[in-house]
Formats: C-alpha cells, structure tokens, sequence
C-alpha cells in the first residue's frame, strides 16, 4: 500500500498536535483496487479552525468545514509511483492539495442534497456511518511501525467495503432509502460507480433507487449533467443510459429518448428508435470518441417518435434532423451545457444524416 509524502506528512502534523487523522472515502477504494487516487482525503476530529493553525497554507470555502490543505510537494518522480501502480501516469504537481474534513454528523436533508445542519462528530465510526456507498465507507489508520511482521496501517471497514469490493456489489451504507433521501445525487452515483467501476448494483439498492428516483428532481440540473457526462465518457456508456432507464431516473433526466423506446423503424433499420440510439453511443464509446460525438451519438434521432408518419416497412421520420437539432438545443440548455457543447451537437444533430 503507497501513500504518498505529503498525505502522511499532513496525518502526522495532526497527530502531533493529539488529533486523529484517517485516509478516507474513494482514495481508499481506490487503493484497494490498485488504482492510483486522483484525490486524497483526510477526516480528523480537530476542528476546521485547529486545522487551520497547523497548516498555514490552506483555505476553505464551504459550510462543511472541509480544509484544503497546500504541501509543497516532494521531489517523487512518476516513475517512483509507475512502480508501484504499473501502467499508471502521475502528473507532476508543485503544489500538492489534500482535503481534511472533521468527523462530521449531518442532520434532516431538506433539498434532498445538502444537509441543514452539520454537527461535528466525535469519532471516525460517527463519520463513515454518514457516506454513500459500502466501498466508499471505509479508512485507513496508518500507524508508527513497531515491528517488521506488522502492517504499519489498519483498515476500518464497518459495512464491509472490502468484501463489496472484491465482489463488485454497490451498495448502499445502512437503510438504503434514507441515504437517497439524504442526497439524491447519489441516485446517479450509483449508476456512474456501476459503469465506470463495472460492478452491480445489489438488489435493495436497486429498489430504493426505483422508489426514490422522484427525488432526483430536487437536484441541481449542473449536477445531473456532471454525473450524467461521467456515465457517457465511461467505456460502459449505453449500459449506464440503459440503467438509468430500467431504474426510472433517466425520465428525470432526458424524458425525450424513453420516446423512442418500443417505436419501431422502417425497412432501412433493424433496431428500435431507443436502441438503435442506444447502440450507436456504445460504438461511440467502444471507439472512445469525445464528448461532441457521444451525446450526438445518442441524441440523433431523438425526434423520430414525433415526426413518424404511418407504420411498418415503409414509414417516414422526414425532418427528424431538424427537429431533432432543436430537441437537443432544448435538452442540453435544459442540463445547463456549456454553449461550445450545446452548438457542436447542435450541428451534428441536424446534419448527422450527411
């Protein structure tokens, strides 16, 4: 297990000062999986202004009383990291950035997203009773070395992350329907996770999903874009529309491509409006095409059900790129895409038939 200069030198500043300090959230599960974490994050039971006084470059801008932390950052090359995760590449950094949050207990979610009150939590067990997912509940203690047998960390797995992880299962920490209800963005983390880490969504945590998917609407459309472009840029990426679909969320998201599900083509297709869409994305992602052509992929001919004229071998879609061009103009600015993406797949749409 690696961990780098900087995140164990800002767990010993903290404990020199009586605190405690743990490597928590994804960089964990990342770890386990041999992954090298993009982001690394620290919880501690000192306070954001304690942690302040012991780190002197750091800031924080949030009601969460998370401290970003600046360490000048070690002369490590990327090929001291390579050798430790093989085929992996780490941009070197001047400045390394390590989030330290303080153990925290959240109380009612009004908005469905953001707690309304943050009450500071005594221990690390208060604190990763509070996360999303089994795989993201889990800490590292690293501890002084006393003996060469001995592992110089201990792992604290209360929901049995591990067990989940090497069995690839998402799955909710505790009732299932109260941490959707907490945050419904986690909603479509469960899918994004799903996809990108190509694991399954246990059963339980799929129906509270189903139950829960109205709450999606409560969420930010800023939000709902970001997690819904991680799912379209993964190598999984029609699996993950199709999840959001079979799990009731994708009509909170783009109502229009459920559509096209069940209408039937003329003799030029062999698959339905929503799959041929469907496949079109996977074979963009199989060719691991940008962004621009993903969403186009998909959203092509979004207006076929509404220009269809008759039934069977020989019915008409005239004027679906057309339309189809607006409807995507429509969605995208309804998801708050930048205006560079809205008018590339603006383009695409309406002359994708050339």
């Amino acid at each position: 297990m690696f961990i780098p200069k900087e995140v164990k030198f800002v767990i010993n500043e903290l404990k020199k000062k009586n605190f405690e300090a743990y490597i928590v959230g994804g960089c964990v599960r990342d770890i386990l999986r041999g992954i090298p974490p993009q982001d690394w994050d620290v919880a501690t039971n000192a306070k954001p202004e304690q942690i302040g006084k012991i780190f002197l470059r750091s800031f924080t801008d949030n009601k969460f009383g998370t401290v970003t932390v600046q360490v000048q950052s070690s002369k490590l090359k990327a090929q001291s990291y390579k050798s430790k995760f093989k085929n992996n590449k780490l941009k070197k950094q001047e400045i390394f950035e390590i989030e330290v949050t303080p153990f925290r207990i959240e109380s009612k979610y009004t908005d469905k997203r953001h707690p309304d009150k943050i009450k500071w939590a005594k221990t690390i067990e208060e604190d990763l009773a509070r996360r999303d997912f089994t795989i993201n509940a889990m800490a590292i203690d690293l501890r002084s070395r006393t003996s060469s047998k001995k592992p110089d960390f201990q792992i604290i797995d209360l929901f049995n992350g591990q067990k989940d992880l090497e069995n690839k299962i998402i799955r909710a920490v505790g009732n299932a329907n109260k941490r959707f209800s907490e945050d419904a963005l986690r909603l479509m983390r469960a899918v994004r996770f799903a996809v990108v880490l190509n694991f399954q969504i246990e059963p339980k945590t799929k129906e509270a999903i189903k139950k829960n998917a109205g709450l999606l609407e409560f969420i930010s459309k800023e939000r709902i874009r970001d997690e819904l472009l991680k799912i379209i840029m993964s190598k999984k990426a029609a699996e993950g529309i199709e999840l959001l679909r079979k799990l009731g969320l994708l009509k909170y998201i783009i109502p229009e491509l459920e559509e096209g599900y069940g209408v039937k083509q003329n003799k030029h297709h062999i698959y339905e409006v929503y799959e041929h869409s469907i496949l079109s994305l996977k074979y963009a992602a199989k060719r691991n095409f940008n962004k621009y052509v993903r969403l186009a992929a998909l959203l092509h001919d979004i207006a076929k059900p509404r220009t269809k004229q008759g039934e069977g071998p020989d019915s008409t879609f005239y004027g679906h790129e057309i339309v189809g061009a607006k409807m995507c103009i429509q969605i995208l600015e309804r998801l708050n895409f930048s205006k560079k993406d809205t008018e590339t797949n603006d383009k695409l749409v309406h002359y994708h038939l050339f």
